[in-house]
């Protein structure tokens, strides 16, 4: 039923190992329907080389639980399920172990926001939390 989405995030989570920007299993792209209030969502565990676009867990955006696919969704869904249910102009969440953000983070600095791309949308440093 949800094959559009489930392609669409299926698609996304592949460009994470492309662009080195996860190490094992570790990290995630998700994506809302609005319309029918669902996520789809990297399953828990899956390596990248094996996923497939039946793969991507449908979860429910109130309730959070699963609506489709057989698979444990990613261990993260309750952050992007928070995510999506306070920022309703957010469309996906991309979780990533990047070598570049961690290393901002654990010196404990902000990430200056250098180029027009990041400084059209984001007014400033982008933060880092605790």
């Amino acid at each position: 039923m949800y094959t559009q989405l489930k392609n669409k995030v299926y698609q996304a989570n592949l460009l994470l190992p492309k662009y080195n920007l996860v190490k094992f299993t570790w990290g995630n792209v998700s994506e809302i329907d609005r319309k029918n209030s669902v996520i789809g969502i990297k399953p828990s565990g899956v390596e990248y080389e094996d996923l497939t676009p039946q793969d991507i867990v449908i979860v429910d955006l109130e309730s959070g639980k699963v609506v489709e696919g057989n698979l444990k969704p990613s261990s993260d869904t309750e952050t992007h399920l928070e995510i999506y249910r306070r920022f309703e102009n957010v469309g996906g969440v991309v979780h990533t172990h990047s070598r570049w953000a961690t290393i901002f983070s654990q010196m404990g600095t902000e990430i200056p926001a250098l180029g027009t791309t990041h400084a059209d949308y984001f007014y400033g440093n982008i933060p880092i939390t605790r």
